[in-house]
């Protein structure tokens, strides 16, 4: 039976072994992946910048996931250069075509001087938290700890913005903004699970920050107890990843629609109305915007709010839930975002349709021949959505 060494010589001999000064070279060029195949621990302690890690024993179940180009020039890495060249050979065996083993090792590049950095680690206590996502090799640790760095705002802490912002904390969105300038009253127990009786007459914002502390310490919430308007508007949004509107009124729409368009943050739109909700993303200058999608507000008679015509209980918790979804496949740069595409559902059918949105080249606010964005108020102009209310 072979010995390992001889097993390691196999493996080289099958190969292309470069010195650490060549490695460097070949990490400096466009378009080459750098592969660290150490374990968690080792990874933790320093890596070359921009490394993808994976454990060598993981190699062979996570290497289309994160390395999906196999044409790409690949650099792999280990601690001194014997699991580098198991690595190597299992990715020509995979069927890369241009993979490298780095000789010495990690040890010996750090030794030499050359460029390294501590990647952010996750606490013994956070790897058993965020355990389900780390078996992703879509998330994985650099995702997480991308999801720890991001901040999302969210607009109304009611019947969408409640499962969205539980979902949005319970996966470890390090920073969550919450709007809005009401109080838990019992009417809203029914749908804004955000809530319970014990706080009825408190603050949302402050009921809203107890419970997603409560439910994750990682989570830092920033509460927001005003009115949005003209004047305060491109305060509060500044500094923020994604805008999650879960509020129930035009005036609203259009004003957050022109405010992110000026920052150029994406707003994940929900909207919900007795047993149908609404979904989708509107991104900057990629996909249309609101107005693009609704120009002008509806006349006032054909637009009855929630607390008119009711919602069932149940049903923003399916949309708030989708728009969180959204949210962490933006934060992520996942799968197909809602962008362009209205996500219509169907509770009594339960159907989901989706239907394309495109850009309106006459678009005031985003097409090629808007003038300035003008924030200001829309009060006097509008009225709820047909699928918003104020009870939503």
């Amino acid at each position: 039976m072979p010995s390992s060494r001889d097993l390691l010589a196999q493996a080289k001999a099958a190969i292309r072994e470069v010195d650490t000064a060549q490695a460097q070279q070949l990490t400096e060029e466009q378009g080459t992946v750098v592969l660290d195949v150490r374990e968690a621990d080792e990874y933790e302690q320093g890596a070359l910048p921009g490394a993808v890690h994976i454990p060598r024993g993981y190699l062979e179940f996570q290497a289309d996931a994160k390395l999906p180009d196999q044409a790409a020039p690949v650099v792999v890495y280990c601690a001194g250069g014997a699991r580098s060249a198991f690595a190597a050979k299992t990715l020509g065996d995979l069927g890369y075509s241009n993979v490298v083993s780095m000789a010495g090792g990690f040890g010996k590049w750090k030794n030499e001087g050359r460029p390294w950095r501590a990647p952010k680690a996750l606490s013994a206590e956070q790897r058993n938290r965020y355990h389900r996502h780390l078996l992703l090799p879509e998330v994985d640790v650099a995702g997480q700890q991308r999801l720890l760095d991001s901040r999302v705002l969210l607009l109304g802490a009611g019947g969408l913005g409640s499962p969205a912002a539980l979902y949005l904390a319970a996966a470890g969105v390090g920073t969550l903004g919450i709007v809005d300038m009401d109080v838990v009253d019992e009417s809203n127990l029914q749908r804004q699970v955000l809530h319970n009786i014990d706080r009825l007459g408190d603050r949302k914002v402050d009921s809203a920050k107890k419970t997603l502390t409560a439910l994750n310490p990682d989570v830092d919430v920033v509460t927001y107890d005003v009115r949005l308007g003209a004047d305060n508007v491109l305060e509060v949004i500044d500094g923020y990843d994604v805008i999650l509107d879960g509020t129930d009124n035009f005036p609203t729409r259009y004003l957050v629609n022109d405010a992110s368009l000026l920052k150029r943050i994406p707003v994940v739109h929900g909207s919900i109305f007795r047993f149908e909700g609404q979904a989708t993303v509107f991104a900057p200058y990629q996909g249309p915007c609101y107005r693009c999608m609704i120009p002008e507000p509806p006349p006032a008679e054909l637009a009855p709010s929630c607390a008119e015509a009711g919602v069932l209980g149940v049903l923003p918790g399916i949309i708030g839930s989708i728009q969180a979804m959204e949210t962490i496949k933006l934060l992520l740069e996942l799968g197909d975002p809602l962008i362009g595409r209205l996500l219509a559902y169907d509770a009594l059918e339960e159907s989901f349709r989706v239907f394309k949105v495109q850009r309106d080249p006459a678009c005031p606010a985003c097409g090629p021949d808007a003038g300035e964005i003008v924030i200001a108020e829309y009060d006097e102009l509008c009225m709820p959505h047909p699928k918003e209310g104020p009870a939503a």
